[in-house]
């Protein structure tokens, strides 16, 4: 019962750790925008072969 006085503050804290970390991502632009990112994986044209590197 008194691992309780010490982990019922530990997990006040991760919370407020969590939300400054969550804060800090959204301040420096993150999530900004998500689409762009992963629209540019399908549109990116395939790297050439070289046939000279395989020997």
């Amino acid at each position: 019962m008194d691992i309780l006085y010490l982990l019922i503050p530990f997990s006040v804290a991760m919370i407020f750790i969590i939300i400054a970390v969550f804060a800090w991502a959204l301040e420096r632009g993150q999530f900004d925008d998500l689409e762009q990112q992963g629209a540019s994986i399908l549109d990116a044209e395939p790297a050439s072969i070289d046939p000279h590197q395989g020997s």
